[in-house]
């Protein structure tokens, strides 16, 4: 069987624009990268590492290599109650970009509504119920919304 990398790269590269275009940056690539990298490191330490898996199966192979980059595996999620607490995880996970990504809590409210977004499009809606789930109330609403 051989590996088709081309579709892995064009499908990665897929999602990547629509968080960039959600942005309102469609020509910064880089930019869509860099906050989809932060939004979903940010993400996967919050919520257990079965949903983690769960929701992973259902993302283009070169998003899951994203997702899983750097990841120290842990039973247990992070504890998240507020938005403002969610906020600060995404500019720790953003390391040196948070200086140009993430400047204003509004700034990485829009960055987390574009990646839940475009993961709306490619998770099933059961899957995005139980992370809804986990998360606090504050939170759901950007990943609620279509």
């Amino acid at each position: 069987m051989a590996l088709n990398f081309n579709k892995y790269i064009q499908d990665g590269e897929h999602f990547v624009n629509e968080v960039a275009k959600i942005l309102g940056k469609p020509e910064d690539k880089a930019k869509g990268g860099r906050v989809l990298r932060a939004v979903l490191h940010a993400l996967r330490n919050r919520i257990t590492p079965n949903e983690s898996l769960q929701m992973i199966a259902q993302l283009p192979m070169l998003i899951k290599a994203i997702y899983v980059d750097g990841w120290r595996f842990s039973n247990e999620a992070r504890e998240l109650r507020h938005l403002g607490d969610f906020i600060e995880a995404v500019r720790e996970a953003g390391g040196r970009a948070t200086l140009n990504d993430f400047v204003t809590d509004y700034e990485t409210e829009v960055a987390i509504r574009a990646v839940f977004r475009v993961l709306r499009n490619y998770v099933s809606e059961g899957e995005i119920a139980d992370i809804l789930a986990t998360l606090p109330a504050e939170l759901k609403p950007l990943m609620a919304e279509v």
